[in-house]
């Protein structure tokens, strides 16, 4: 009897060891390489941040988002980016519109780079508040809504430095009849 205790402890030391084994050698390789993909690639990202996006993202939309490029170089004007202004709690979503070194003016709703308008074919609804005309700085992008009535932006927080944009949206896969590659 106790040398089948002595066995039955022996079978369960080297199950743990074979679990422990297992857990070093398969699980917590993957959580690392987890943790890198969406510390430095991309990550999955919810809108939290309202209307200000419609009607091409909405609230509860989920995306994802590459980290890659931004280390290449600077957003460019039409890119979708988010941002983390310290002190935020909310995560914002916006379109870069114009980039370090050019004049930026918001009238109407309407942008124009250095006195001349910019196409925008993703708004549909122009208005809100007045802006510039500003020169962006350097290591800064000016950022509005698509939804230009109601979004909160570079209009009221001015020029977003680059160090808050976390990265560039690049697909909505939330909900799935809303899927789409964002360009």
């Amino acid at each position: 009897m106790e040398r089948d205790q002595r066995g039955q402890r022996s079978k369960l030391a080297a199950l743990a060891r074979q679990g422990l084994r297992e857990i070093l050698t398969t699980v917590l390789p993957a959580l690392l390489l987890a943790l890198l993909v969406n510390v430095f690639v991309g990550e999955a990202v919810a809108i939290e941040d309202g209307p200000s996006m419609q009607p091409n993202l909405y609230r509860g939309d989920r995306m994802i988002t590459e980290k890659i490029s931004y280390r290449f170089h600077q957003p460019r004007r039409g890119d979708v980016v988010i941002i983390d202004q310290p002190g935020d709690e909310v995560t914002l979503v916006k379109r870069v519109v114009a980039v370090a070194g050019e004049t930026v003016e918001v009238r109407g709703g309407h942008t124009f780079i250095n006195g001349q308008p910019v196409d925008e074919p993703w708004v549909r609804d122009f208005g809100g508040p007045g802006f510039g005309p500003q020169l962006v700085p350097e290591d800064h992008v000016f950022v509005l809504g698509d939804n230009r009535p109601v979004s909160r932006d570079s209009r009221a927080i001015g020029p977003v430095p680059i160090d808050w944009v976390r990265g560039r949206v690049v697909l909505v896969y939330w909900p799935p009849d809303q899927v789409q590659v964002v360009p």
